[in-house]
């Protein structure tokens, strides 16, 4: 015999409409992770800058040289040459973006072919074009863990959102309820997806920004004081014409250069952990 389940009290489930609406309402803003780029998109720059080249005065003519606008060719750097941190941008910036686009309605309802083919598709598509550029700048196993890690951190969203605790866009969705196995799997990837954007992403990319290695090409070029010139390490920082204007690394001021011949390691001074 079935016996029919005991109707649950108008408070209880105001409350979880409102947790619903309230998560829901968080995805559409962004969440930590919009909070966190942000915040390490203002910082996280001036700070590279600030001890590669000793900070204070110095600080202030690089950035004047490149230009506020350009200070994201700093970022772009330090993810392109950091396996790391380039990965860890990429799987946090992908479940941000799935999660913004799944608050505006973009997981179907419903379990016909065609609901789970775009379900599919989006889960898909994102983590598999992160992965691409991860493989392009760093190898093939930095590409397929970034993919992985990118698929494995949206799952709960798609739960929740398909299983009605968070509110859906077009509607209610078509369970009313998750699972207790399925309930402890959104669970872990909520807390997986907080530890790594609010603990992991800003600790290595502050690692990064005292490692000691210059944000872009380090040359070795020839370099003109009033009648003297020799030769010395320079950041590139712009090109004019045929030469170079960068920060010279021993006389620590900015300078034109010529004859420019790019150096491979870009190490310029010590880790701020062994300074």
């Amino acid at each position: 015999m079935h016996l029919a389940e005991p109707p649950r009290e108008a408070g209880a489930v105001a409350a979880e409409g409102s947790a619903a609406d309230g998560r829901a309402e968080l995805d559409r803003k962004g969440g930590p992770g919009h909070t966190v780029l942000l915040a390490l998109l203002a910082a996280v720059p001036l700070v590279k800058i600030a001890w590669t080249v000793g900070g204070g005065s110095h600080t202030r003519e690089v950035v004047t040289t490149m230009g506020v606008p350009n200070l994201g060719e700093v970022l772009v750097g330090m993810v392109t040459t950091r396996p790391l941190l380039g990965s860890l941008v990429a799987v946090v910036t992908s479940r941000l973006v799935f999660a913004l686009f799944a608050a505006r309605g973009a997981v179907p309802r419903g379990r016909s072919a065609g609901a789970l083919a775009r379900t599919v598709a989006l889960i898909l598509v994102n983590p598999l074009a992160m992965g691409v550029l991860c493989w392009v700048f760093y190898g093939p196993w930095w590409g397929l863990g970034v993919a992985l890690a990118a698929l494995a951190l949206r799952q709960g969203v798609v739960q929740e959102y398909r299983a009605g605790r968070r509110t859906h866009p077009s509607g209610r969705p078509d369970t009313a309820a998750l699972a207790p196995w399925r309930l402890r799997l959104v669970a872990a990837e909520q807390w997986a997806a907080l530890l790594l954007t609010v603990l992991v992403l800003p600790l290595t990319a502050f690692a990064a920004a005292l490692d000691g290695l210059a944000w872009d090409t380090v040359l070795r070029c020839e370099v003109t004081a009033g009648s003297h010139t020799e030769e010395s390490r320079l950041i590139e920082l712009d090109r004019k014409g045929n030469g170079v204007v960068g920060w010279d690394l021993h006389a620590r001021e900015i300078v034109n250069g010529l004859g420019c011949v790019k150096e491979e390691s870009l190490r310029v001074r010590p880790a701020w952990w062994n300074s």
